[in-house]
C-alpha cells in the first residue's frame, strides 16, 4: 500500500518481495545504521530475519489503517529502496506502553544518504499526520547522530534538549515540530 508520494519518492509498505527482503537485511544488519537504533538492539544477523521483520511491522501497525507505521522510501527514479520512514506513538518509560506523543523517524541505507530523501519523506508523513489534528510531532535522536539531527533541523524542528520520557528512559536528543497554524 502506498501511503504518500512526493516528486521524487513513493512511501509504501515494505513487502516480502526478494528485493525488499534483501534491502531490509542490508540496512538493518549494518552496524553503521543500527548503532543509532537502540544501540544496535535488533541488528539482523541472518537474511532470513528480514521476512519476520516485515511481518512484525505489518502486524504491529495494521490496526492503525496506514496512519502509523514504518514504510519503505522508494525513489521514483529507480534503484534500490533508500530506507525507511516511520511515524508512530513513542513508547513510554517502560519501553512498551505507547504514549500520546508521536514520533517521526528515518533509517537510510548509507548509499542513499545525502540525497534529501529522509527530509522529503518526513515532510510527507508529517503533513499527513498534522492533517489529523495532531498538535506536535517529535524526533528522537541518539547523541552523536549528527546527520539525523541535521534532518530534524531541516524539517524546521526545534531542539528541546535531552529527554528520558520514552524508550525505557533512554537519553535522547529531542526535537519537536508544532502543527502549522
Amino acid at each position: 500500500m502506498t501511503i504518500a508520494t512526493t516528486d521524487r519518492l513513493v512511501l509504501r509498505d515494505w513487502t516480502e518481495s526478494p528485493d525488499d527482503l534483501a534491502r531490509i537485511y542490508d540496512i538493518y544488519s549494518r552496524d553503521e545504521v543500527m548503532r543509532w537504533l537502540g544501540g544496535g538492539k535488533g541488528r539482523m544477523t541472518d537474511p532470513s530475519e528480514a521476512r519476520e521483520r516485515v511481518r512484525s511491522w505489518h502486524e504491529r501497525w495494521a490496526p492503525y489503517g496506514g496512519r502509523w507505521g514504518l514504510w519503505a522510501i522508494e525513489p521514483r527514479a529507480g534503484g534500490p529502496v533508500a530506507g525507511s520512514i516511520l511515524l508512530k506513538p513513542l513508547p513510554g518509560r517502560d519501553g512498551v506502553t505507547l504514549t500520546d506523543d508521536i514520533e517521526v523517524g528515518w533509517h537510510l541505507h548509507p548509499d542513499a544518504q545525502g540525497n534529501g530523501y529522509a527530509t522529503e519523506a518526513a515532510r510527507a508523513v508529517l503533513e499527513r499526520e498534522f492533517a489529523t489534528g495532531t498538535p506536535r510531532v517529535y524526533a528522537v535522536v541518539m547523541a552523536g547522530n549528527d546527520p539525523s539531527m541535521a534532518v530534524a533541523r531541516r524539517l524546521g524542528m526545534t531542539h528541546v534538549g535531552v529527554r528520558t520520557d520514552w524508550y525505557g528512559g533512554a537519553e535522547v536528543e529531542t526535537f519537536v515540530l508544532e502543527r502549522p497554524a
